[in-house]
C-alpha cells in the first residue's frame, strides 16, 4: 500500500480490495531497459516473468549486488560467457541487480552475491544453482552445456 493521503476511509478501500483479489503486489524494479540487446539481457522486476520464466529459452541467471566484489570480478567473465553463447537461439544469460529489483518468484532464492542458476525452458519452477564450481568460463560453460535443453553445437 502506498497512499499519498492516508486516513480510514482509504484504509477501508485498501482492505475491501485486497479481500476481493483486486490487488496487485508492488514490485521494485529499475526501469526496464531500452535498448537489451547485448549478450547479456539485464532483467529487472518487471521483466523478470518474460524474461527469465519463458518457456521458450533456458536461462542462465546472476543475482548480483553493484558493491559486490565477487560479483565485480565475475563480471568480465560473464560477459565473455555471453559472448559465446550469444548465437544461441534457445538460451539467454542474463543478470539482475538483485539489491535494486524483486524476485517474483519464490524458487530462485538468493541468500548471497553472486548467486547463478540455469532455468531450463521445461523445469522453471526448479531451476538449478550452479555451487562448488570456480566462476570462470570453463566451469560455466560446462555447468551450461551439462543443463542446457538443446544447443546448436
Amino acid at each position: 500500500m502506498e497512499p499519498e493521503e492516508f486516513d480510514s476511509d482509504v484504509l477501508r478501500q485498501f482492505v475491501l480490495a485486497f479481500k476481493k483479489g483486486k490487488l496487485k503486489p508492488i514490485v521494485k524494479s529499475q526501469p526496464v531497459p531500452k535498448n537489451n540487446k547485448g549478450p547479456v539481457k539485464v532483467v529487472v522486476g518487471k521483466t523478470f516473468d518474460t524474461i527469465v520464466m519463458d518457456p521458450k529459452n533456458d536461462v542462465l541467471i546472476e543475482f548480483y549486488a553493484p558493491w559486490c566484489g565477487h560479483c565485480k570480478k565475475l563480471e568480465p567473465v560473464y560477459n565473455e560467457l555471453g559472448k559465446k553463447y550469444k548465437n544461441e537461439k534457445n538460451l539467454i544469460i542474463a543478470k539482475m541487480d538483485a539489491t535494486a529489483n524483486d524476485v517474483t518468484n519464490d524458487h530462485y532464492k538468493v541468500e548471497g552475491f553472486p548467486t547463478i542458476y540455469f532455468a531450463p525452458k521445461d523445469k522453471k519452477s526448479n531451476p538449478i544453482k550452479f555451487e562448488g564450481g570456480d566462476r570462470d568460463l570453463e566451469h560455466l560453460s560446462k555447468f551450461i552445456e551439462e543443463h542446457a535443453t538443446k544447443l546448436s553445437r
